[in-house]
């Protein structure tokens, strides 16, 4: 029997446990692009492979002082490696502050299927029980709780206008004030971010092979997480996650929300076709469907008729489908 001090005199101090390549993993998730259905699957994966899962409570906070950031980047930076940082909020660069930038992913969605999901959800909640919109959004007047959708849009109240209708790309464009003013400046900047410092770029309709990707250049956290997202088991709780009370907006009312985020779709379009040349990267066929009509702004690129293998409607918003029928 060998004492501790005598294997640190004659070994030196233990090895240090070798951590996977990479070790800090930030997930900044965009809202309503399916990040519950998401985490509920890393919450299973994190016990499974032992990484340590960083979550916030802090839901509605995506733009922070330069304090709030330091202060931000220094608690995720100091978290157990290796770890995965998820919580809603536009990109931080790390390496501005000094510290190590770890490895962003994420998942969007078409902007605005995200709105809608985003207008109803906050009035009417989702299948873990209606009343939770009222804790949510307590201070909602009812006339608000219940307006029309194409009033919303058609009058220009300002849920359903710009520069709230500006969402998505803010997450990849970073902190910066003109990161908020939909323009030009904010595009190129959130597509240069997604070049240089995201991983991978999801896009939500193809959910299957972003986790199919996600498993080849992630495997320390997300080894098996296709099998498990297909388990009815967890089907069951990501029922749980679906917006209710959906109704779709006139085709007018949905090309003046086009209108509105062209620079959004400009962004999503650019992310989708970077996407599709991963996936035939590695081998994930695409699957030619009819393009669904676009924006008359928007000119499809060859790969914008491609669609994923699967022939069902892979949105995780769909799963209850059956069941809100009834």
């Amino acid at each position: 029997f060998v004492g501790n001090s005598t294997y640190l005199d004659d070994h030196g101090p233990p090895p240090q446990k070798v951590l996977p390549f990479p070790s800090q993993v930030v997930y900044n998730r965009v809202g309503k692009c399916g990040s519950r259905t998401v985490v509920l699957l890393l919450r299973i994966l994190s016990e499974k492979h032992g990484f340590n899962l960083v979550t916030s409570d802090i839901h509605n906070k995506t733009r922070l002082t330069k304090n709030e950031q330091m202060e931000l980047i220094k608690n995720i930076s100091t978290a157990e490696q290796p770890y995965l940082f998820t919580r809603h909020v536009h990109f931080l660069n790390f390496s501005r502050f000094g510290g190590d930038q770890p490895v962003y992913i994420n998942i969007i969605r078409d902007p605005v299927n995200r709105f809608l999901s985003n207008y109803f959800f906050r009035r009417f909640g989702d299948w873990r029980g209606e009343q939770n919109h009222m804790i949510r959004t307590p201070s909602m007047r009812q006339e608000e709780r219940y307006l029309d959708i194409n009033v919303c849009i058609l009058e220009n109240y300002p849920e359903c206008s710009n520069p709230r209708l500006f969402y998505i790309i803010p997450y990849f464009c970073g902190q910066h004030p003109r990161c908020r003013e939909p323009g030009e400046w904010a595009l190129e900047r959130a597509k240069l971010n997604v070049n240089e410092n995201f991983l991978l770029v999801g896009i939500l309709e193809e959910l299957e092979d972003v986790l199919l990707l996600l498993e080849r250049f992630l495997p320390h956290y997300f080894k098996d997480v296709l099998s498990i997202y297909k388990n009815p088991e967890h089907r069951k709780l990501g029922n749980l996650t679906v917006t209710v009370k959906k109704t779709v907006p006139s085709p007018e009312a949905i090309q003046i929300l086009y209108q509105r985020m062209r620079y959004e779709y400009e962004f999503y379009y650019y992310v989708k076709e970077q996407f599709h040349l991963l996936k035939r990267k590695f081998g994930l066929k695409s699957h030619i469907r009819k393009p669904h009509p676009r924006p008359e702004f928007f000119v499809p690129s060859a790969l914008e008729t491609e669609e994923p293998i699967d022939n069902e409607e892979e949105d995780d918003e769909k799963w209850l489908e059956d069941i809100y029928r009834r």
